[in-house]
């Protein structure tokens, strides 16, 4: 396993890793009638990330399954598929690609990318940790990494909601995007 630095960040080697969906968490953070914050994931996703010779020329690929959502309530879940969210049966998929890394310093890199949901498509920068990369028992090579960013959800067009009596509403505009990831080597770099 070579590896290249930048900094004190120690990156993968170069080539083609996929992600681990077993030790990958993608996951949601909304507030609820202003006040709480309600967590949620989605269950089924694949995606790469492709470590280029020169780093920051890499690039990320993710496609999640919308009807995978899951935010521990069965009736929410339902409403968050329908057309009032994200409309799953005619957009069954969200997608990020990304369109350049920038290093910001230590482990820490900026990943900017298009993130597709409902077919529309905005440009984010999730904010990414490169937490390690290691041998694995089976002679592999994996990276960890956590990413993070924040999106109105109205940019894409989900824009149900209910005011309150009390002032606000029920489910806000801002989501809290976070990633805990995991990404196995499986070909080098071309």
């Amino acid at each position: 396993m070579s590896a290249t630095t930048i900094d004190t960040a120690t990156l993968p080697e170069a080539g083609t890793y996929a992600i681990d969906p077993s030790h990958t968490d993608v996951a949601f953070v909304a507030k609820h009638l202003m006040v709480t914050k309600v967590r949620g994931r989605f269950a089924d996703f694949d995606g790469t990330v492709t470590i280029a010779p020169e780093p920051l020329d890499s690039s990320v690929d993710v496609t999640i399954d919308a009807a995978s959502i899951d935010s521990r309530s069965a009736d929410r879940d339902g409403h968050l598929r329908s057309a009032d969210f994200l409309d799953v049966e005619q957009f069954p998929t969200l997608r990020f690609v990304s369109t350049g890394v920038r290093h910001v310093g230590d482990d820490r890199f900026a990943v900017d990318g298009a993130l597709t949901i409902k077919d529309v498509t905005r440009s984010v920068t999730l904010d990414m940790e490169l937490d390690g990369v290691v041998g694995d028992p089976w002679g592999g090579t994996r990276m960890a990494f956590s990413a993070s960013t924040e999106i109105d959800r109205e940019d894409w067009g989900l824009t149900w909601n209910v005011a309150l009596d009390s002032g606000g509403v029920l489910v806000s505009k801002k989501v809290r995007i976070e990633i805990e990831g995991q990404a196995v080597r499986q070909t080098p770099a071309s």
